[in-house]
């Protein structure tokens, strides 16, 4: 097989995370104009993994979370509710400046006005991550992981957390567990650390099985040439697409899988998408469809979940690609940042275009 999992595994993944919650106006509307809003527990990595929980896969999440907080507390709930077994420490918050889970406030948009979306981490607890918060020799070499999916965003959050992820690929490379890393790239979280966040990007990609990122990820954090980002008619630059990804694979030749979703934005509703895999040697791409967006964050996050589940099942890496297609699009019609998926057939029922009533 391409990837080899380990067999008997208690955990198919796990996800280092900062956990937060998300706030949000309602009907599309903006920030400025709404008095109602929902709010809900959020990480980009953890909408990677509702994937697998929603179909049913044992998926533990390593966080850190503020002692005695109410929001800690909704978030714990929250992770239970997606079926999600989580381990970390509880900080003391430290007064009123203290600790606290970051949080954003984002509209969806609507039509022809795009979203917007503020993110607030002032305080992070989930700066503070660190390999001592876990017995990780008891969670990967006795229990056993599946896959170690890391994420930039992780991994350029502090000092510490770059260390943190930079010691968990370590260890998942020592117990035989596969690595998937999706390089995430943050201006805001890169400045003036630049030489720092390369070296750790790059150890990391080294160990990685499956690499992931769109243009400017591989650009900015691996330093790959590629195609400019944005831009009209993403299906004539696929061609590109694949030539910076030969470029990461002679650069990184451990991974066996990187992959890249192409997006073309009509308006806020109304989106090109589609995705290029390299598998081993074999291109896997989806030309850009049409599809319809109710909320586009998580949507790339809903892609890499589908890939990982597709390959947790040990399933054809032509199904991986297409899995993760449909899943990214079905994230994009959820009001929560993830897809919650009720078996495979949605999943697939989106891939073939079948959005007739199932009875």
């Amino acid at each position: 097989m391409l990837l080899e999992m380990k067999k008997d595994c208690a955990w198919a993944i796990v996800v280092p995370t900062s956990m937060g919650v998300r706030i949000c106006p309602a009907e599309g509307q903006t920030v400025a104009a709404s008095k109602t809003f929902t709010m809900q527990a959020t990480s980009a990595e953890t909408n990677v993994a509702s994937i697998s929980s929603y179909l049913g896969l044992p998926v533990k999440v390593l966080t850190t979370f503020v002692k005695d907080s109410q929001i800690a507390a909704f978030i714990k709930q929250d992770l239970r509710a997606r079926g999600m077994v989580f381990e970390g420490r509880d900080v003391e918050k430290g007064g009123p400046w203290g600790y606290r889970h970051q949080f954003n406030i984002a509209d969806s948009g609507s039509g022809s006005r795009g979203p917007r979306v503020e993110n607030d981490r002032a305080g992070e607890v989930g700066r503070t991550l660190s390999l001592e918060d876990f017995d990780v020799d008891r969670i990967f070499g006795k229990e056993g992981v599946g896959i170690l999916h890391l994420s930039g965003l992780i991994a350029a959050l502090s000092p510490e957390t770059g260390r943190f992820c930079l010691e968990l690929a370590r260890t998942a490379k020592k117990y035989g567990t596969l690595i998937s890393f999706d390089l995430n790239y943050r201006a805001t979280f890169w400045k003036g650390r630049e030489a720092e966040l390369s070296a750790i990007f790059s150890e990391i990609a080294g160990a990685a099985d499956i690499l992931v990122g769109n243009e400017e990820d591989f650009q900015l954090c691996l330093g790959i040439q590629g195609p400019e980002a944005g831009g009209k008619d993403l299906a004539a630059k696929i061609d590109s697409f694949k030539e910076m990804i030969g470029r990461v694979k002679a650069a990184y030749p451990n991974a066996k899988v990187f992959a890249t979703t192409l997006r073309e934005v009509i308006n806020a509703n109304t989106h090109l998408w589609g995705a290029i895999m390299l598998a081993g040697a074999d291109w896997q791409v989806v030309e850009p469809r049409e599809i319809r967006v109710l909320d586009r964050i998580g949507g790339g996050d809903g892609f890499v979940g589908g890939v990982l589940y597709a390959v947790a099942k040990g399933w054809e890496p032509e199904k991986w690609v297409q899995f993760g297609w449909a899943s990214g699009a079905l994230a994009t019609t959820f009001l929560t940042d993830y897809a919650q998926p009720a078996d495979e057939d949605m999943v697939w029922s989106v891939w073939s275009g079948n959005a007739r009533v199932k009875r």
